[in-house]
């Protein structure tokens, strides 16, 4: 008798291991089954989140089906149960395991924002308020109150002091935090190449140097363009003779600018009409690419004085007006017989 004893115990003891190992076996296979999902999808987990109310969230987005096993996965699979509030990106080929690890770690998705070499600041202001998952802060100030919270030191102008490239930021960051980034960026960047600078260029500081960067970031492309580009500038500012760049112009005018450059604009005074003032406009134009600044910084030792676009998406330099309108009356004449 006490052997059937035992052995009723060790049969009952037997089974009921085995239907824990089930379970377990079952959940794990539960757990690493790939999810049914079309597309990719941006998932909330909001604040206060639970077991309970992530598993309603996850069927109501239809990521989960049944009630039955969710619960019971997290409680056998605790390393699975903690839940970290964010916005998380749920791919197709994502398992459940995988999404739930994703928020325990709270490993929120990355979004990206980009600013192109050689816009403005009404640009970048565009594109932040078109952006999603930002919180959009920069329309509740003015523009004097967000220079004062990125320099607190002095009221600035931004334009061409925020560097254009890809932000990478998770939901709910502040526009205005994106903002300061650029501006931290472009000073790091500023500062070492004046201090690296060639040290005959003519500039006084390096809010200059940046003034000269945004016009040859407007003015080409090509990096060994904006090198000879650089040293036309130089060359002229040391002759004292005006720098006669078309951006500037259309920098000034504003929205008065309709795509295209006239005479008539060229007479019309600005601040920046680098046709009537001499030496440099007030302020960067565009928002410089490092190579702008580097060629600022660099420029090419030339005795060039004058350049024209050849049509091509190049220029054509010349060391005095004789060659300069040499090279645009062949460039006149090439486009004549085009035509």
């Amino acid at each position: 008798m006490k052997f059937f004893k035992k052995n009723i115990f060790f049969a009952i003891t037997y089974i009921f291991l085995l239907i824990i190992i089930t379970i377990y076996i079952y959940l794990l296979v539960y757990a690493k089954k790939t999810i049914k999902l079309s597309e990719e999808k941006i998932f909330i987990v909001p604040p206060g989140t639970n077991r309970f109310s992530l598993e309603k969230i996850l069927i109501n987005e239809k990521i989960i089906y049944k009630k039955n096993k969710f619960q019971l996965l997290l409680r056998l699979y605790p390393y699975l149960s903690k839940i970290k509030a964010g916005t998380y990106k749920i791919k197709t080929n994502m398992t459940l395991e995988d999404i739930l690890l994703l928020i325990s770690n709270g490993k929120e998705f990355q979004f990206n924002i980009r600013f192109i070499e050689g816009s403005c600041f009404n640009d970048w202001i565009k594109i932040l308020k078109k952006t999603p998952y930002l919180k959009h802060e920069l329309q509740k100030i003015t523009y004097s109150e967000l220079c004062s919270l990125i320099d607190s030191k002095k009221k600035i102008k931004l334009e061409g002091l925020l560097y254009p490239d890809t932000y990478f930021y998770t939901a709910n960051t502040s526009d205005i935090e994106i903002i300061k980034r650029a501006y931290n960026r472009m000073k790091l960047i500023v500062n070492k190449e004046w201090k690296n600078r060639d040290k005959l260029i003519p500039y006084k500081n390096n809010y200059e140097l940046l003034i000269i960067a945004s016009i040859i970031e407007k003015e080409s492309k090509i990096y060994n363009e904006k090198l000879k580009i650089s040293s036309v500038f130089i060359n002229r500012l040391k002759k004292n003779m005006r720098l006669q760049t078309d951006p500037t112009v259309i920098y000034g005018l504003g929205d008065k600018y309709k795509g295209k450059l006239y005479k008539s604009n060229l007479k019309y005074y600005t601040q920046y009409n680098t046709y009537k003032i001499i030496g440099l406009p007030p302020t960067p134009i565009s928002m410089p690419s490092i190579k702008s600044i580097k060629a600022a910084a660099h420029p090419d030792k030339t005795d060039y004085l004058y350049f024209v676009s050849d049509g091509k998406g190049g220029h054509i330099f010349a060391k005095n007006l004789k060659e300069h309108n040499l090279s645009i009356r062949n460039l006149n004449n090439s486009i004549k017989k085009l035509k």
